[in-house]
């Protein structure tokens, strides 16, 4: 074998581990980037009772899901739904640990293996007030609050039509009578006699309207006039009246009543729903100013909520449904009881 074919056989030895490395190094690469499925666990918060009618949900609870030393966390909404992303590999037959935690209910933890296979309903149990978990026989009792004749107060813009005067205005058609067309209009219905046009046009003024507008003959000879104007069946800002008038003069008054159209706040009430220390209630969408009205002890006292959802006496939430509704609950505080 020659020096050179020992030198070209080297050098396809050569060219074919590289490929051969590349071709390794492309698989790896392949693998090491393939991106870890996102799991997502999706469940709801509600409080613990036996009675299924008063598992109300519960807001503001924190939600962490442990996978091994990874840490995830969000918080339940109003409405106490929650949605935790795992957005690293669980590997198969690896435990997800949720853990549910809030001031006052006990802390609950929940272990699935199979993340993302189920939804998830936390069952809190309430601790008991300092207050409860004190009481003795023995001792005097903290008073608690009664609350009673609860209704909810909001408003709703609306549009109304108001009358704001009324037009009474006379008016003559002018002509003189027993003169022959002939082929010149304007002429009578049937063209044997001249006949006058009058045009009286009518403005009601920015922001008014007119409406049941009527149009009268009130002398000379009516029976040899027309008027021509529309009807006017829809309230219009502007008329303009038009009389055909084929004999002598003749006398009309015309009468509208002028109206406003005007957007006033109208009161409106809701009741909201009691389970247990919750009360329910949802407003429509364009809905303003919700305060709560409520007797506290036999006392009538309103209550504005304002933006931030504040009361002396309740922890209120508000979620905004598919429909645009608006859908507050309200759980009471420690001394307070909906009264039965």
């Amino acid at each position: 074998m020659t020096h050179r074919q020992r030198l070209i056989i080297e050098i396809g030895l050569g060219a074919a581990v590289v490929a051969m490395v590349t071709t390794l190094v492309g698989v790896f690469v392949f693998r090491v980037a393939r991106p870890a499925s996102v799991i997502t666990l999706t469940g709801e918060v509600l409080r613990q009772d036996e009675d299924p009618t008063q598992q109300t949900p519960l807001a503001g609870v924190t939600v962490t899901a442990g996978v091994g030393a990874r840490r995830v966390t969000t918080r339940s909404g109003p409405s106490g739904v929650f949605r935790l992303v795992l957005k690293e590999r669980v590997e198969k037959g690896e435990s997800v640990v949720l853990t549910f935690e809030h001031a006052n209910y006990k802390t609950l933890q929940i272990t699935t293996t199979h993340p993302g296979d189920q939804l998830y309903i936390a069952r809190l149990q309430q601790v008991p007030t300092q207050a409860e978990a004190t009481s003795h026989p023995s001792l005097p009792q903290k008073k608690v609050v009664q609350i009673n004749n609860v209704r909810v107060r909001y408003t709703l813009k609306e549009q109304s039509t108001i009358q704001v005067g009324s037009l009474a205005k006379q008016f003559s058609a002018y002509n003189v009578g027993n003169i022959p067309c002939r082929g010149r209009p304007p002429c009578s219905p049937d063209g044997r006699w001249a006949a006058a046009i009058t045009t009286l046009p009518i403005d009601a003024q920015d922001g008014n309207e007119f409406r049941n507008v009527r149009v009268l003959c009130l002398a000379g000879p009516c029976a040899f006039t027309k008027i021509l104007s529309p009807a006017y069946a829809n309230p219009t800002r502007k008329i303009t009246l038009s009389v055909l008038n084929w004999s002598d003069t003749a006398n009309f008054l015309v009468e509208a009543d002028v109206i406003r159209t005007i957007v006033a706040d109208s009161v409106r009430y809701a009741y909201p729903f009691v389970i247990g220390q919750t009360m329910n209630y949802g407003l429509p969408p364009p809905s303003e100013g919700p305060s709560i009205e409520a007797d506290l002890d036999g006392q009538y006292i309103v209550f504005p909520l304002g933006p931030d959802l504040i009361l002396s006496w309740a922890t209120c939430s508000v979620e905004v449904s598919h429909e645009g509704n608006r859908v507050y609950r309200c759980q009471l505080k420690p001394g307070y009881r909906f009264q039965e």
